[in-house]
């Protein structure tokens, strides 16, 4: 494993563990169902373009993203498969979307006769997933205006419908009125466009926790993000699909020393040393690389398999932890650390562990923002 030359700190990708829980999830599709990975916001932090390969080595059919230029980024990595924008972007996108044979989503006429147009002259037919709002109330056309829209892009030889989609708001839920309301609007919206003679291409609607608890509603594709890389989108998916964490968050100790008794410790000196043989440590990883600044002397750290406690308001660039080498509880007694001692954030250190989900509770906020934030600016090695 090579790690980074120029800076201790880095997040590493265990792409063994991202093809197991893709083939976990194709074990959960129906005969004939498609299965789009989700690789936007960088793959959730994980890397792109080396997510979508070890996705595409274990049958992911389609890859879906956030922005044109994600999409862009695939297609310079290599990636040829069909890419869904999930969105409308601007029109000003309209030239790349055609250049790089992208799906854009589309809800609004104007931006679909634009696309048509241009995928005409370059010679091209532009397929486009139409966006269905059946509730989430962020994009999408309405429902009842779905078929109006159709019928007033259909007649573009340069348009052609690849898919027909809608997005859950409460898929983690399971007897949920408001995710049945939408899976009954989603399909009467389907329904009419069908009666109507036009096609809708692949139909597709669940997301992870859909795929996990709402088989019935696969329709031709599912789309997957969140769970490929190992991480539950609620309690009540765990015990319906083992997955295994793709991410580990690690970096090495740049100095560590005995500080005089009530000495502080960072910025406003939020924690001062309360007694003698306390060595306080620094690991070059901030908030600048997703180590929250509200986790200041709130959460642990791991080191040769047990839990330190970090210490001082983390910095943009660096964060410091203590440790008490006459206390047992809180590290192992006698010993001492050193310059290079590698540090685990997040990920697994002997028998202890510390989940995306422990940080993501200490913050107040869900898994998917723990990992996407560790992946602004952390180095990546992958396993």
């Amino acid at each position: 494993m090579g790690l980074p030359n120029n800076r201790w700190a880095w997040a590493e990708i265990n792409l063994g563990a991202l093809r197991r829980n893709a083939k976990a999830f194709k074990a959960q599709l129906a005969r004939g169902v498609k299965f789009m990975a989700i690789v936007k916001a960088d793959a959730y932090g994980h890397g792109a373009a080396a997510c979508a390969k070890a996705l595409r080595s274990v049958g992911a059919d389609q890859f879906g993203v956030a922005t044109v230029d994600e999409g862009i980024a695939l297609r310079q990595s290599g990636i040829e498969d069909p890419i869904l924008v999930l969105n409308q972007p601007p029109l000003e996108s309209i030239d790349d979307l055609v250049t790089f044979d992208l799906m854009p989503s589309v809800y609004e006429i104007d931006f679909a006769l634009g696309f048509g147009e241009a995928s005409s002259a370059a010679g091209k037919v532009g397929k486009y997933h139409l966006a269905i709002d059946s509730g989430m109330t962020r994009i999408g056309v309405r429902r009842e205006e779905a078929l109006e829209l159709r019928r007033a892009i259909d007649f573009h030889r340069g348009l052609e419908c690849a898919g027909t989609f809608t997005h859950f708001a409460t898929a983690d839920l399971l007897d949920d009125w408001d995710f049945a309301l939408q899976v009954n609007r989603f399909t009467e919206a389907v329904s009419v466009i069908h009666e109507a003679g036009l096609e809708t291409g692949l139909v597709h609607a669940d997301n992870t926790p859909g795929t996990i608890l709402h088989p019935d509603v696969q329709f031709d594709m599912c789309r997957i993000g969140i769970g490929l890389y190992g991480l539950h989108p609620a309690e009540n998916t765990i015990p319906r699909i083992a997955l295994e964490p793709v991410m580990s968050v690690r970096g090495r100790v740049t100095r560590a020393i005995y500080p005089n008794v009530g000495d502080g410790v960072g910025y406003g000196l939020t924690w001062r040393v309360p007694r003698k043989n306390i060595q306080v440590a620094t690991v070059p990883i901030g908030y600048a690389d997703g180590l929250a600044r509200c986790l200041s002397n709130r959460m642990d750290v791991l080191v040769d398999g047990m839990r330190a406690r970090q210490v001082g308001n983390i910095c943009m660039d660096q964060f410091m932890f203590a440790v008490d080498i006459n206390r047992a509880r809180s590290y192992r007694p006698g010993y001492e650390v050193i310059e290079g001692d590698m540090v685990t954030i997040m990920g697994a250190d002997g028998d202890e562990y510390i989940s995306a989900d422990e940080i993501a509770k200490l913050r107040g906020t869900i898994n998917y923002e723990v990992v996407c934030d560790f992946g602004m600016r952390l180095d990546k090695v992958y396993l």
